[in-house]
C-alpha cells in the first residue's frame, strides 16, 4: 500500500486516490489537423519506464484536487509530490 502525500491534505493512504495517468502531456494545439494516426499517438502513447516516472493523481475522497508525482516505477517510491502548473522536479533517480 502507498501512502500517497497529497500536498493539500497532507500523507493519505493510496485508496483514497485515483491514479490519472502520465503527467505533462501536452494537448495538440490544433487536433484538426491530426491525421488518425497521428491523433492516436496522442491519446493511447505514453512512455512505460522502468525508473522514474511523473504521474497525476487525484485526492478522490479527499479534497478532489488534482496533482502530479514523481514515482520510480520499479520500487514504487514516492520521490516528489508538485501542484498541478509548477514544473516538474529535476535530478530524481
Amino acid at each position: 500500500m502507498l501512502l500517497i502525500p497529497c500536498p493539500y491534505c497532507g500523507a493519505r493512504d493510496e485508496t483514497e486516490f485515483s491514479y490519472g495517468h502520465e503527467a505533462h502531456i501536452a494537448r495538440p494545439e490544433n487536433p484538426d489537423a491530426l491525421n488518425d494516426a497521428e491523433f492516436a499517438n496522442y491519446l493511447f502513447m505514453r512512455k512505460n519506464p522502468k525508473g522514474v516516472h511523473y504521474e497525476r493523481w487525484m485526492h478522490a475522497r479527499g479534497c478532489r484536487r488534482w496533482f502530479n508525482v514523481a514515482r520510480h516505477t520499479v520500487s514504487h517510491r514516492i520521490l516528489a509530490v508538485y501542484k498541478m502548473g509548477e514544473p516538474p522536479p529535476t535530478g530524481l533517480s
